[in-house]
């Protein structure tokens, strides 16, 4: 018999490739999917859909009945109040952790945890890691690098700066991050429930060893976009400005927001380069996509549905 995982987040942007990777390995898949939500695209996968979120306890029971794993995948990652942040990716990571006591736990997590006193979502995330790193039964916290890849929104305004000639970057010298393909991190969280390694907490990446600088994005998307860019560093105090204005318009009922003042204080960040390979070597896990035919596949994929 198929083994059975629940999972949350299937309707945001890492949801479609997790739910896809795990198909391709066998497991039979039980989403969460908020009423108000479109069914994520997944291209001819079965998966049963339990309607709620993470404060529907009912519906989270139901989630996780007979499951024989748990993959966390949904959080908050723009908001308009601090709580929001915390609600979501603390309390709700609790009220799910609660509910799975004997079965593998896998919280997907961000580089931010390392740093949380960047912003209130950094330290959101940190407590979400504690919750699971208290538990009794099998669970492991995987931090994510700067995510990019098909239907990614919040990266396609990078692109469309750089095919007009300008890749803005923060006016911070020697930064360093790491990057990772949607479906590669799809992949290894896959890999990661198929075959745990010991509890913990793990970083992934795309291999590239000491990550990239902001220069080195460029280049890869002025040759994915066919068109040479110039690096245009910005200024701490103008993101604040923007950040501000953001935080106004919030205020008076506009949309949340990426650009907040915590996520300024993240962006000029020096080091976002992952300290861990660890998970890498358990799984043998292998990215199918480095720097370059990564931001060509995405810029393919945006070209092709007229997002570019």
């Amino acid at each position: 018999m198929q083994k059975l995982v629940a999972v949350t987040g299937a309707t945001g942007f890492v949801g479609p490739h997790l739910a896809a990777a795990l198909g391709r390995r066998g497991w039979r898949l039980r989403l969460l999917v908020r009423r108000w939500s479109p069914l994520p695209s997944l291209a001819g996968i079965d998966a049963e859909i339990v309607w709620g979120d993470l404060s529907d306890e009912p519906a989270l029971r139901r989630l996780v009945e007979g499951a024989d794993a748990v993959i966390h995948a949904a959080g908050l990652i723009k908001a308009r109040r601090a709580e929001d942040f915390w609600q979501v990716n603390h309390e709700g990571t609790a009220q799910l952790s609660a509910l799975v006591s004997d079965r593998l736990f896998l919280l997907l997590s961000s580089l931010a945890a390392r740093e949380p006193r960047l912003s209130s979502y950094a330290a959101s995330k940190q407590a979400a890691e504690d919750v699971v790193a208290n538990r009794a039964s099998p669970w492991l916290a995987v931090r994510a690098p700067a995510i990019y890849g098909p239907g990614d929104r919040e990266t396609l305004t990078y692109f469309k700066a750089v095919a007009r000639g300008i890749a803005p970057q923060p006016a911070v010298q020697g930064a360093r991050l790491s990057l990772i393909h949607v479906e590669d991190l799809a992949e290894a969280l896959a890999l990661a429930v198929d075959q745990p390694p010991e509890n913990g907490v793990y970083e992934i990446d795309d291999g590239h060893p000491g990550g990239y600088g902001y220069d080195d994005m460029a280049r890869a998307a002025g040759a994915a976009l066919g068109r040479q860019a110039i690096t245009f560093p910005v200024p701490r105090v103008v993101m604040r400005g923007v950040a501000a204005i953001n935080g106004l318009t919030q205020k008076f009922g506009g949309p949340a927001q990426i650009l907040s003042e915590g996520k300024v204080n993240e962006i000029f960040h020096r080091d976002w380069n992952i300290h861990d390979s660890r998970l890498a070597e358990a799984l043998h896990f292998a990215p199918h996509f480095d720097l370059g035919t990564g931001f060509r596949d995405t810029i393919l994929w945006y070209r092709a549905r007229g997002w570019l």
